[in-house]
């Protein structure tokens, strides 16, 4: 199976010749990588004899992997052009992701919902997709149901919950963009994000 097959099954059919057609030209190795909960893709550029590396979660919904995948092949081109003399996610940055995301809006490979909160993001994009809750929420609309995970923001006050790690936490009240939890075991308070998705805990558990 070549590498443009492989693709298609883990994005939109349509956008895999193109991604193929980058991972030739920049010469990059190019991983699908497990489940990361710290973040979606990653690039690393070359380093000690080895050239441009990019991985992306394997699952992710085909919207979001190409999403991700645009994001870090912007990273590659920015550091081509300017090497480290750009920031990370600086305005070199925003103006290559947003004219390498031209041709996905062309092929028209996006629902509408998610390409017009693709174009809102494009108008300033973060260091993450994840960290655009408009975006991250209409890209998460596509993925596969889990009945027992919820985000936090759509689960009640006073709600317990737990990470995947174990902890338990109980939601409080929302201040300015993250909801104040507390850590049931060590009545710690820590802030969560609207979207972080977290197991719901029952009374009877």
């Amino acid at each position: 199976m070549d590498k443009i097959q492989i693709l298609a099954r883990y994005m939109p059919p349509d956008a895999a010749p193109l991604i193929g057609r980058w991972i030739d030209y920049f010469k990059c190795e190019f991983k699908i990588s497990r489940g990361r909960s710290s973040k979606f893709g990653d690039y690393r550029p070359p380093f000690d004899g080895k050239g441009h590396r990019i991985s992306v979660n394997y699952n992710l919904n085909p919207y979001a992997f190409l999403v991700t995948t645009v994001h870090e092949f912007a990273h590659l081109h920015t550091w081509n052009e300017h090497k480290h003399k750009a920031k990370p996610h600086g305005a070199e940055w925003k103006n290559n992701f947003k004219k390498m995301m031209q041709p996905f809006f062309e092929k028209d490979v996006f629902p509408a919902d998610v390409k017009h909160a693709i174009v809102r993001y494009l108008n300033n994009p973060a260091a993450s997709s994840c960290s655009d809750l408009n975006l991250y929420r209409s890209l998460r609309l596509y993925d596969n149901p889990k009945e027992s995970i919820h985000t936090v923001e759509k689960i009640a006050v006073n709600t317990l919950f737990k990470l995947k790690d174990g902890r338990v936490f109980q939601k409080g009240e929302k201040l300015r963009k993250r909801y104040k939890c507390v850590e049931v075991a060590t009545r710690r308070i820590y802030l969560f994000s609207p979207v972080a998705e977290v197991e719901v805990v029952s009374s009877n558990q």
